[in-house]
């Protein structure tokens, strides 16, 4: 399965902001796109979707930036993708225009759903903690905490 580069981009934010928590500043969109090397507008996209959902806070104006709203262990990355990824049609008989001819007797929907399942439970087993720590922690951490925006 397919995730989109929105919820890429999402869980990315996120992994940035989880990792540099420590610093204790606040994070500008402008440094996170230059640190992936995204286009900022996109990211901004991202942004307001995860402030409205409430992951993030953000502030405006001239000292404002982004910052998680809660603990790393907190963010439970199934209900996330599912959050950005649950509409998305998988398949033509997913959607509401479906005019598939086999779909009365086809059991590609009931497979799919099923794989589908699978997917997010897998993910429901793991929260954004557990993306940022672990054996290369120290080399994450090395690429996303810098100082030179």
């Amino acid at each position: 399965m397919n995730i989109s580069r929105f919820t890429d981009y999402s869980l990315r934010v996120l992994i940035y902001l989880a990792i540099n928590k420590n610093t204790n500043e606040i994070k500008t969109i402008k440094e996170i796109a230059e640190c992936y090397g995204v286009s900022k507008n996109h990211l901004m996209k991202v942004v307001q979707q995860l402030s409205a959902q409430g992951y993030i806070n953000s502030t405006r104006g001239k000292n404002g930036g982004i910052k998680l709203n809660h603990a790393a262990e907190q963010i439970n990355i199934g209900q996330l993708v599912r959050s950005f990824e649950g509409k998305s049609a998988l398949v033509e008989c997913f959607g509401e225009n479906n005019f598939c001819i086999i779909t009365p007797a086809c059991q590609l929907k009931k497979v799919l759903s099923h794989a589908i399942e699978s997917f997010f439970n897998c993910l429901d087993q793991y929260t954004l903690a557990d993306l940022i720590n672990g054996p290369n922690k120290a080399v994450l951490s090395k690429i996303l905490i810098t100082s030179d925006y």
